[in-house]
């Protein structure tokens, strides 16, 4: 396993091959979405680590990116739109020893869920959260997103967008996320890297990826895409928050791609194992005294 590898006792693993990770079920986004090359970056990351997909978890939302869990051989939950966060939370202080993976998209994340993506920082959730950004609502066909420039026009904003798009980088930096990078999903093998890491990494891992829709962004396409990726400099210290904060500044229109920054802080199922810890308790102690505490 992984997070903290467990070895079975029993029947070891074989080595895993990025094929054996698929599901079977055949991926339905168009042809040229961005999203394929996240799904094979997900699978050599897998591979590479040789998780075993009984001991796999995938929750997702609502959204094209969310359905990538259909096409992944593992424990699957497609959750609530922007659900995904509490669940996969639950998840993982339910059964801490499983890989904990959530995939999702910027409208999922960033709208209807962006009041949870604080929590799973600040709190540092041990788990991986793969949040693929076309910078439009794709799956309900063309509206402005989170994350979707002032000046694109979509269906919703026939004349332009009226709100600044926000800065999901500095956004789980500012609150907290422990691994935070960013990869463009035309490039399946830096994707692959940064989810491996995300998955090794004890803690919130967010790695954000800039996948284009072919259909109904027109605008922020994969030549767009490709002409404000900046790669970090290999010198820059991952550990520093302030420097991973001035370099997005620094790139200023260029999009930072590799792994921006990366610390480590107890996690929340630790915490919450420690306070149990702590509060004791007996087997001999009656749930029906503290409820009688509540009765008129």
């Amino acid at each position: 396993m992984n997070k903290e590898e467990v070895v079975s006792d029993t029947i070891p693993i074989k080595p895993m091959r990025p094929k054996d990770y698929e599901s079977g079920v055949h991926p339905v986004w168009c042809a040229g979405c961005g999203n394929y090359g996240v799904l094979s970056g997900v699978y050599r990351a897998l591979a590479e680590l040789n998780i075993d997909p009984t001991n796999l978890v995938n929750v997702s939302g609502i959204g094209c990116s969310s359905r990538l869990p259909y096409f992944l051989k593992a424990y699957k939950m497609h959750t609530l739109h922007g659900r995904a966060g509490p669940v996969a939370t639950g998840v993982q202080l339910a059964r801490p020893d499983l890989d904990v993976l959530v995939s999702g998209g910027d409208g999922d994340g960033f709208s209807i869920g962006g009041g949870h993506m604080p929590h799973l920082a600040r709190t540092n959730v041990n788990l991986t959260y793969v949040l693929m950004d076309n910078h439009i609502y794709g799956l309900t066909k063309g509206q402005s997103s989170p994350t979707s420039r002032r000046d694109m026009k979509a269906y919703t904003t026939p004349y332009g967008g009226i709100e600044e798009p926000m800065r999901p980088l500095l956004y789980m930096l500012t609150y907290g996320a422990t691994y935070v990078a960013q990869a463009y999903s035309g490039n399946a093998k830096m994707c692959a890297e940064l989810i491996k890491g995300g998955l090794e990494h004890k803690g919130f891992a967010y790695i954000h990826i800039l996948s284009p829709c072919i259909t109904f962004n027109k605008v922020d396409t994969a030549d767009y895409f490709k002409g404000i990726i900046k790669d970090i400099p290999e010198k820059h210290d991952i550990s520093d928050l302030h420097k991973a904060m001035h370099l997005i500044y620094k790139f200023k229109d260029k999009e930072p791609v590799g792994l921006l920054y990366k610390s480590h802080r107890p996690t929340l199922d630790v915490i919450m194992a420690d306070l149990v810890r702590q509060a004791g308790g007996s087997k001999h102690y009656d749930i029906r005294k503290i409820i009688d505490q509540a009765r008129p």
